[in-house]
């Protein structure tokens, strides 16, 4: 795993919350790896699959490739989701194959706030998991048309690329994404989310704290002045 140092995340860590692009092959653990690093860091999560027409989804079961001409409105779906993430304010961890750059680049222009990891897994580690896959509509057959359209993120994407075997679990390569140097402020942003939810909760509980002392206090001087004329009546 590369871990040099990041020109954009200076731009990832402001103001916006972070959102996570898994990328890679199928078959290269995104989903698995994507869910888990969403469940550690209790942010949004989203799997690719779920943005594709209908009729995508009708090709790749017939063991047909996806054109770029089908692939846009599944990226602009992805993106849709990206923005409506940011919008509520909350941090999430999105997958997509996003094989080409100019896939990459539909995904990540005017979005700042994405950090593009790459799972980076050979073909032979990959034909073997998609051959023990079961359920899933990506046939083993378009391996080859996987191979033939990936360019692998260049240097200038500043991608956070993960070499993926069978040697370390998914659980352990999400705790190392976590804590490679530029995901730093990653965890950085689930840290300061929490602390600002633990200081709202705590803020609350003060306010409704010192809301009943003042009811509490408001109601006792009621009651004083209504019992000192009562007092005095009784008195005369």
């Amino acid at each position: 795993m590369n871990a040099e140092p990041n020109p954009a995340a200076d731009a990832v860590s402001g103001a916006q919350p972070p959102i996570l692009l898994i990328t890679g092959v199928s078959g290269s653990g995104k989903t698995t790896i994507g869910s888990l690093l969403a469940g550690r860091l209790g942010w949004e999560y989203a799997e690719a699959d779920a943005f594709h027409p209908a009729a995508n989804i009708a090709k790749m079961s017939a063991g047909h490739p996806l054109t770029d001409e089908d692939r846009w409105p599944w990226l602009d779906n992805i993106g849709q989701w990206i923005d409506e993430t940011t919008a509520r304010g909350r941090p999430g961890v999105v997958t997509s194959s996003a094989l080409k750059r100019t896939y990459r680049d539909r995904l990540l222009r005017g979005r700042p706030q994405v950090r593009l990891i790459y799972l980076d897994a050979d073909r032979e580690t990959v034909a073997r998991r998609l051959t023990a896959r079961n359920g899933h509509f990506f046939p083993p057959e378009l391996l080859d048309s996987q191979f033939g359209d990936l360019e692998p993120p260049a240097d200038d994407e500043h991608p956070v690329r993960v070499r993926v075997d069978d040697h370390d679990s998914p659980l352990t390569v999400a705790e190392r994404l976590i804590h490679t140097e530029k995901l730093e402020s990653v965890e950085a942003a689930h840290d300061a989310e929490a602390a600002h939810s633990t200081a709202a909760s705590d803020a609350k509980a003060a306010h409704s704290a010192s809301a009943h002392d003042a009811e509490a206090t408001h109601s006792a001087q009621t009651h004083d002045a209504q019992a000192k004329p009562a007092g005095k009546e009784a008195g005369e």
